[in-house]
């Protein structure tokens, strides 16, 4: 299924990850009724969400940002990612709950941004940013709670969908950050979408130039959206 839906453009804007370019994004019209199934296809085609908005780079002079994908059932964990779980397993909980607001977990995302992002557009966010951006209202979305010795660790934002899981944000706390907690929750994503039978989890835009978007490529394999078509990449 490969839909044809209405779509817009943005005017050419910075880039938010490569401060030298400029960048124009298309999206799906708002007012499109949208579902778990046409949102698989369009993921399919290189969209992503956020919260209720479905977009895609569409740059006439750059291809930096490529859409990423693991096929789990060939994925196989490097060493460090076994370390990183092996560490902290024993104390491990986690707890799939649905996408709905809590106190503890927007307080741990407020924490999270300020160390992560707080000189960015993304600073000082109130409650009505945090669920309009990790959350819509025709997407079948769990905050994944990570909880370690019992304090809250990370919540993974996690979309489930007809053909694999979406990872669409992850968060965690700032003072735990030598857990590797950002690499935990992916793991458990990867094995989620393995137990469910489902055949990829959509890891967003990899983008190699980016220090916070170049990390995604060393879940291998992996496959990335390129001119069209989902290719094996090296």
């Amino acid at each position: 299924m490969r839909p044809h839906l209405p779509l817009l453009q943005t005017p050419s804007h910075g880039c938010s990850y490569l401060a030298e370019r400029q960048a124009i994004t298309q999206f799906i019209e708002p007012g499109v009724a949208l579902h778990d199934r046409l949102y698989q296809a369009l993921l399919e085609q290189g969209f992503r969400r956020s919260g209720g908005y479905v977009y895609r780079p569409q740059c006439p002079d750059c291809a930096a940002c490529i859409p990423l994908r693991i096929p789990v059932r060939h994925w196989r964990p490097r060493r460090n990612q076994r370390r990183a779980w092996n560490r902290v397993a024993a104390e491990l909980e986690i707890h799939p709950l649905p996408a709905r607001f809590d106190p503890n977990q927007f307080q741990l995302y407020r924490r999270y941004i300020e160390a992560r992002h707080g000189d960015g557009d993304m600073a000082d966010p109130s409650a009505e940013d945090y669920m309009r951006f990790l959350t819509s209202d025709w997407c079948t979305t769990r905050f994944v709670e990570l909880r370690w010795h019992q304090r809250l660790l990370a919540v993974a934002v996690t979309d489930y969908l007809p053909g694999g899981l979406s990872a669409v944000y992850s968060f965690y706390e700032p003072e735990l950050a030598h857990l590797s907690p950002g690499v935990i929750g992916l793991l458990w994503q990867i094995q989620e979408t393995s137990r469910l039978g489902l055949p990829y989890l959509y890891l967003g835009y990899w983008i190699e130039q980016s220090p916070k978007m170049a990390y995604k490529i060393q879940y291998r394999p992996n496959q990335g959206y390129i001119q069209g078509e989902w290719r094996d990449l090296p």
